[in-house]
């Protein structure tokens, strides 16, 4: 307890972090009380496959973003409200898009095997709704983490990290719609979105 505590107090900057919760509060309350208008799928999603290995990456997400944000905090305040500005700010803006425009997709499969893969999205299904999908803020929380980590000096001091970093990123927005959470739509929104919050 005492190295939390001391090392939060070097790092009071972190505390940032807590502006979360609202934002969450405010993508959840949008879950629970509105019913989608506009469905996102296109007639280009048919062609791409249920590809149910993709759930890894997929589920690799809620640790990456995270492990991102925390390693950007430590090794570089500026970094860091870099990095803050963009998920924040891009997911407001994701917010507000689910509140005037309140969508869907329609692309999930029944999915009958029980092996592990097939298993893990159906928990997903089971936890997630496909509602508020598009922009994908799996997409932009991604791509915000990812140009954090490449224009960190700290990061990029190891060899191949920059590199694994940018391969995990192509492979969670490619899960998106593999594992038909989101359409290609939703992925084209969400990269749109955090072209708005780059900051190099």
């Amino acid at each position: 307890v005492k190295n939390i505590c001391s090392f939060l107090s070097r790092h009071r900057y972190l505390y940032i972090l807590l502006l979360f919760i609202p934002i969450q509060m405010w993508f959840d309350y949008l879950e629970r009380t509105l019913t989608p208008q506009y469905i996102t799928s296109i007639a280009f999603d048919n062609k791409i496959p249920f590809i149910k290995e993709f759930v890894i990456p997929y589920l690799l997400w809620f640790l990456f973003v995270p492990y991102g944000v925390i390693y950007v905090g430590i090794h570089s305040k500026s970094d860091f409200f870099k990095i803050v500005v963009f998920i924040f700010g891009s997911m407001v803006v994701a917010n507000i898009v689910f509140t005037v425009f309140p969508n869907a997709q329609n692309l999930r499969p029944v999915i009958n095997s029980d092996d592990p893969f097939s298993m893990l999205v159906k928990w997903i299904y089971s936890v997630d709704t496909p509602t508020n999908v598009c922009p994908s803020i799996h997409v932009i929380n991604s791509i915000a983490v990812n140009v954090a980590l490449q224009h960190s000096d700290a990061f990029s001091a190891k060899r191949f990290r920059k590199t694994a970093s940018s391969v995990l990123t192509i492979l969670i927005c490619l899960s998106t719609v593999f594992i038909k959470q989101h359409s290609i739509l939703d992925v084209v929104c969400g990269m749109a979105t955090a072209a708005l919050f780059y900051i190099p």
